[in-house]
């Protein structure tokens, strides 16, 4: 679940709504003031760093550095919307769940990682909460300092009124998808599944090998080297050694026969495809 509202309201630190402005000097007042007279600064180093490392990255585009300087400044990104989402969660009682971890390790090669990180949507995210924010938080700024002189027992009308803007930018824009995020959990399950069952049938194939074919192989090889040493001595034993031997053989063609059988892709059998 994403956000927690009780009643529809705006959201409380307990899933609660926040009670009705009342007065200048109450708690949730000077808890939303703050938050809206510190965004624009936040916003400030916040969008430098974007803008530097979205500018940096293109310029370099050209070159072999410019494909991890995108994709690791996503990584930048993603810590700006944490400490956004805490900023929220103890000025605005906003309740927003963490998004999962960036999955960069989980693909193979160095390649692999950087366009998983570029493909990363929390990160785009983040960025485009920044360079949508930062406006909003310089409007914010130029209506709250005057309103602190001209209109103070208005102020937390208004500073409700401006700070569910906040609130609405930070739900949509860092909030994880629940879809998003149930994908996962069932792409990471499969995973789980195919890893596990791809073990086992290694190890199930290997078991064969060695209980089953090789060792008729091996017993078929000293057959066939006793037969070779009769057959000047006894040439009626060693065809009869030589007859069992090729019996051997069958039951060991038949046995990986059975064994590739086995590891054979279900989807060509069932295409006619089979062995």
């Amino acid at each position: 679940m994403i956000s927690r509202d009780a009643g529809g309201g705006p959201y409380g630190p307990v899933g609660e709504p926040l009670p009705p402005p009342r007065s200048p000097l109450s708690a949730a007042t000077w808890r939303e003031c703050a938050y809206l007279l510190s965004s624009w600064l936040v916003g400030v180093v916040a969008f430098a760093y974007v803008l530097a490392w979205f500018a940096g990255g293109v310029l370099l585009s050209v070159t072999l550095v410019g494909l991890p300087v995108l994709a690791c400044g996503l990584l930048g990104c993603r810590l700006i919307g944490r400490v956004e989402r805490a900023r929220a969660r103890a000025l605005l009682a906003v309740e927003v769940d963490e998004p999962s971890p960036a999955r960069a390790l989980r693909r193979s090669g160095l390649l692999g990682s950087l366009w998983s990180l570029l493909k990363d949507p929390v990160g785009w995210r983040s960025a485009l909460f920044v360079v949508v924010r930062l406006p909003w938080a310089l409007v914010t700024l130029a209506i709250m300092l005057p309103a602190f002189v001209v209109a103070w027992p208005a102020l937390p009308w208004l500073a409700r009124w401006l700070s569910q803007v906040d609130r609405a930018l930070v739900r949509v824009l860092l909030s994880p998808s629940d879809e998003l995020e149930r994908r996962i959990a069932e792409l990471e399950e499969d995973r789980s599944v195919v890893v596990d069952t791809s073990a086992a049938d290694l190890r199930r194939i290997e078991r064969d090998l060695h209980d089953g074919a090789q060792a008729r192989l091996v017993a078929l090889a000293m057959d066939l080297g006793l037969a070779k040493e009769k057959l000047t001595e006894d040439p009626e034993a060693a065809a009869r050694m030589v007859d069992e031997a090729h019996g051997e053989v069958k039951l060991a063609l038949q046995e990986l026969r059975d064994l590739a059988r086995g590891i054979h892709p279900a989807v060509l059998t069932d295409r006619g495809l089979g062995p």
